[in-house]
């Protein structure tokens, strides 16, 4: 069958990532972990001494972004999608401490996120493609030949959000989840730049009654139809 591209878009734990993981794994796509990306260029600029925990060049950070090359390759034993650099697959020192103790200060410079917006499509010019997030379908994969928009109602959001955090041990409460939902919902919908929107072209995915499974079905089905 063909291979396409697969924008995944949607509000916060409505199961966006799952899905687009479980149906990578099904069709034998490459999921795209944005957050690796980030990982990656973070990598590459700590490596150059561009970076530490006291300090960031950012003008020296931007001026050698062109020098970065990213993708994806499946291991064929994990099934799993592992980030490449420049050729280089650096899928374990991306998660590292010391990566993530920086990433979020690279993550924040404006031509870094431009940078991967641009290797995305480069990504999906292939198909065989799928990625989740907020601004997939409308900014990164405008012409995606399937969009998903991804919801539940936020009784069912914050049952999920809720029962995910306990398993983990972390003291909360439903209260302060629904609160915390209801805010990121607003600003993913009010941001300046790539707000959270349902493009035109965008199939609706509500699993506020499915399980895994049959969301996973419903979706492949849409797939399907596309191919």
């Amino acid at each position: 069958m063909k291979k396409i591209t697969i924008a995944i878009d949607g509000y916060s734990s409505c199961g966006k990532s799952t899905l687009a993981k479980e149906l990578a794994k099904e069709l034998n796509y490459i999921f795209v972990d944005y957050g690796a990306m980030y990982r990656a260029v973070t990598f590459f600029v700590a490596q150059k001494n561009l970076v530490t925990s006291n300090s960031i060049d950012k003008k020296a950070i931007i001026d050698i972004l062109h020098e970065v090359n990213l993708s994806f390759q499946l291991n064929e034993e994990t099934k799993t999608p592992e980030i490449y650099l420049n050729g280089e697959n650096i899928e374990k020192e991306i998660r590292t401490p010391f990566v993530s103790s920086l990433v979020s200060k690279v993550a924040a410079i404006k031509e870094v996120r431009e940078k991967l917006v641009e290797e995305q499509r480069k990504m999906g010019e292939n198909g065989g493609i799928i990625m989740d997030g907020r601004d997939i379908g409308s900014v990164v994969f405008p012409h995606a030949e399937l969009k998903l928009f991804v919801t539940a109602e936020i009784a069912t959001r914050v049952e999920r959000r809720y029962a995910e955090m306990i398993a983990k041990g972390e003291e909360v409460t439903r209260q302060e989840v629904e609160k915390n939902l209801i805010e990121r919902d607003h600003l993913d919908s009010t941001r300046e730049e790539s707000p959270l929107i349902q493009t035109e072209d965008a199939i609706v995915l509500d699993n506020t009654n499915l399980n895994r499974k049959e969301q996973l079905e419903l979706a492949l089905t849409l797939v399907k139809e596309r191919t």
